[in-house]
């Protein structure tokens, strides 16, 4: 059992419709598929704009999110306060653009000030891109985007770019409300299928950065994807059976409705948080910054790799761990995509019955009685 932030469980449903034969991706039975694949994807991201499909990880769409909207040289700020946005600033400075680092420290949210100081005293309009995580998948905090965006817009020559790897589908997040410019994700998160697909919504401003934007590419270049998705098409050969996983994906969140599914997110990340807290299991994030993806745990009498490994050894249930200076210090439990109420009661009666195991003395069905209590009020 998947209780990772990634992959995460996959419905019968998409594994069933990932198992058909091929069709030929130059056929009208996939261009059919791709437009109905595509008003689906605009409808999940809340943007009237076409959402670029990518065979890539999510890095690959960051990647794609970076190098098609900007040229050597130009000053950016990342956003950095985990192992992601610490990659955020790696790849723009492979690609010759000056990188300044806006810090917090891992656990804690960005300030959001920090951000709107550095773009108001930008006076010749330097800056031309900040990039933000928005849901910081190895610590489980959720960053302030819309602040740091209200930020953005009153500079107004600067490109906002957003990780939304893991919020995408769990976290509420109005595209084109925002008026955000680039936003990334990845397959294997709230979209409900393995990995192997990439996505990047883009909005008009990059559009038009898009044209003069001077770094390398070919097969991440974002205009070739444009140009074919508005023929139900795509500019290379796409993974056929993940597209059709994809479909089915789409179509079981479209039934049970977005309004919906990031109830069942916030729901679900809340019972978990008043479980670990029965369990005197300290959450890594603070309450007013936790992402509803991934919940980190900071254990203080249990080493965090002896419940990880007990849990999959005796519960078959895999847990993910601390990344960097984090690994070993804590665990993460994913609850995103495909997960519901009754996933997460079987995780926490599994880890209250792995700490008693591992000699801590917790009461018995503490964490099981606050989750039940939390899903119960909604």
């Amino acid at each position: 059992m998947l209780a990772i932030p990634g992959p995460t469980p996959v419905p019968a449903r998409v594994l069933q419709a990932m198992a058909a034969h091929p069709i030929g991706h130059r056929s009208p039975a996939y261009s059919e598929l791709q437009a109905e694949i595509s008003e689906n994807l605009k409808w999940l991201h809340q943007t009237q704009h076409d959402v670029q499909i990518l065979t890539a990880s999510g890095t690959g769409a960051m990647e794609a999110g970076i190098i098609n909207f900007l040229s050597p040289g130009d000053r950016v700020l990342v956003g950095c306060n985990g192992k992601f946005g610490e990659r955020w600033a790696l790849i723009p400075e492979a690609f010759g653009l000056q990188v300044e680092r806006i810090t917090a420290e891992w656990g804690k949210p960005l300030d959001a000030a920090e951000f709107a100081t550095k773009l108001e005293a930008d006076q010749d309009k330097r800056i031309k891109a900040v990039i933000v995580t928005h849901s910081e998948t190895s610590t489980g905090v959720l960053n302030p985007l819309a602040a740091i965006n209200q930020a953005v817009k009153a500079h107004g020559e600067a490109l906002i770019i957003v990780d939304a790897v893991t919020s995408l589908g769990a976290i509420e997040l109005p595209i084109d409300d925002w008026g955000l410019d680039v936003v990334a994700s990845g397959s294997q998160k709230g979209y409900m299928i393995p990995p192997g697909l990439g996505f990047v919504a883009v909005g008009p401003r990059a559009w038009q950065a898009y044209e003069s934007a001077k770094l390398p590419r070919f097969y991440f270049d974002l205009g070739l994807y444009r140009k074919a998705i508005a023929k139900h098409t795509s500019p290379f050969t796409p993974p056929v059976n993940l597209m059709f996983a994809l479909g089915e994906a789409l179509r079981m969140m479209r039934a049970e409705g977005l309004d919906a599914i990031l109830a069942r997110h916030s729901r679900l990340t809340r019972a978990c948080r008043a479980a670990i807290k029965a369990l005197d299991l300290p959450a890594f994030a603070p309450d007013d910054a936790a992402s509803t993806a991934v919940t980190a745990v900071i254990p203080s009498n249990i080493e965090a790799e002896q419940i990880r490994k007990m849990m999959n050894k005796e519960f078959d249930i895999a847990l993910a761990g601390g990344q960097e200076h984090l690994k070993g210090k804590i665990f993460r439990i994913g609850h995103l995509g495909f997960v519901s109420d009754r996933d997460l009661l079987t995780i926490i009666a599994a880890l209250e019955a792995t700490l008693q195991k591992l000699g801590s003395a917790v009461t018995a069905g503490a964490g099981v009685a606050a989750a039940s209590r939390t899903i119960a009020e909604g």
